[in-house]
């Protein structure tokens, strides 16, 4: 049963659990976001005395901090000193649930590793996002790229010969999903013992799961898969198809639909032709059958197709762009966008941001946003009191640079 905060908060099943985050970049981020979302009490433990180095990052990347941090609360703390660390045992000791995406051993030289943690709190539950689960591999270091390129992922990408990496940050993010399934498990297994635990996540065992069907592929048939776009379809229409005034993805992929298809677009003589009459026959005369669709559709207008494919019930799909879901009319109905303010624009500004794909009870209420992404340091004073300690002492932490200041508002 999920739960709820304050009226217009939203859905808040994960209320109550106090979660302290130790990350940057994209894994460790998404998972403490999923957490935040779903209601949890997040505290970003961030490096003192520059906080997240995705702040600073250029380019594409300059949204990364934006997109994974909001609902989040903000303690800027320097690790490396005694008192830093004390400071991140005392709010340890009161917290559920740890998470970190830092290399091999960083947490441990910085004396917040599990077994560090755990002597402190018996009852928490650690989760570690890493390069690897395991074995030989496991205190190599790993990105998104790289283990997309070591699992196979980009080799069925890309065109044959030029493996290519997908187009998002897959991995991380699907690892992050599955280190918050894990701490859920480990969550309800603390119910019964009374004890937490340790949990892994890892980016390319992530990976690897993703490559499951292709692997089955080959121990069923005895063929190496080929890579996506050389694949040998298992649907006799499935690609793009350029009309009037714009491409149009069109899915046909049931003997049904092929009968509507063929009736929407009067296409009677294709309807008729023995050749065409199962999806495998079909799958088999695509050399072409796909030229001549492509005459069919490519005088028409761009909605007319639309309008048609919607009518008879056939899957279709534009070829957007990440520019199109701003204005994306399903994702504004639906509460699938939140306004969240973009630190890399200086002012502040605010963008619709994707929230969590996840509807809850019966008025299939979304997660929202509740606190835009922090400032560095921003809830330094507020966590600290919350631990205990008192006014003097927070101040003694600020003055040694065992937090820093919260950073001057936007404006």
């Amino acid at each position: 049963m999920s739960g709820t905060g304050r009226p217009g908060d939203g859905p808040q099943p994960l209320r109550g659990l106090r979660v302290l985050e130790f990350s940057h970049t994209i894994m460790g981020p998404c998972a403490g976001l999923v957490l935040a979302d779903l209601g949890a009490e997040v505290v970003k433990i961030e490096p003192a005395p520059h906080g997240d180095h995705t702040r600073r990052l250029p380019g594409f990347a300059s949204g990364f901090f934006a997109t994974f941090n909001r609902n989040k609360r903000s303690l800027a703390l320097d690790l490396k000193r005694p008192e830093g660390r004390a400071t991140a045992h005392r709010l340890a000791a009161q917290a559920d649930i740890v998470l970190e995406n830092y290399g091999p051993g960083t947490m441990e030289r910085l004396g917040c590793g599990w077994e560090q943690l755990r002597a402190v709190n018996p009852r928490l539950v650690y989760l570690a996002l890493k390069g690897f689960l395991a074995g030989p591999y496991e205190h190599r270091p790993a990105l998104d790229e790289v283990v997309q390129f070591q699992s196979g992922l980009a080799y069925m990408t890309g065109p044959p010969g030029r493996p290519l990496r997908a187009g998002a940050s897959i991995i991380d993010i699907l690892g992050a999903v599955f280190g918050v399934t894990a701490v859920l498990a480990a969550l309800r297994e603390r119910d019964a013992t009374g004890q937490g635990q340790r949990v892994c996540s890892s980016l390319f065992e992530s990976a690897v799961f993703l490559m499951g069907s292709h692997m089955a592929g080959l121990a069923a048939t005895g063929e190496p898969p080929p890579p996506m776009p050389a694949r040998r379809g298992a649907w006799g229409i499935y690609d793009v198809f350029q009309t009037a005034d714009g491409p149009l993805f069109i899915g046909v992929t049931s003997d049904q639909q092929w009968a509507r298809f063929t009736q929407a677009f009067g296409l009677a003589s294709l309807a008729a032709d023995p050749r065409l009459a199962t999806n495998a026959q079909r799958a088999q005369e695509r050399s072409w059958l796909l030229p001549a669709l492509q005459a069919a559709l490519g005088g028409r207008p761009q909605a007319e197709v639309e309008r048609l494919c919607d009518g008879a019930g056939i899957s279709w799909a534009p070829v957007g762009q990440p520019a199109d879901l701003f204005e994306d009319p399903h994702l504004a109905a639906g509460e699938g966008l939140l306004e969240t303010a973009i630190s890399a624009l200086g002012g502040g500004a605010r963008f619709g941001l994707p929230a969590l794909p996840l509807e809850f009870g019966a008025d299939r209420a979304r997660v929202r946003l509740r606190r835009q992404p922090p400032r560095m340091g921003e809830h330094n004073a507020e966590v600290l009191a919350e631990a205990g300690y008192g006014a003097a002492e927070i101040t003694a932490l600020s003055a040694a640079g065992v937090v820093v200041a919260a950073s001057p508002p936007l404006a």
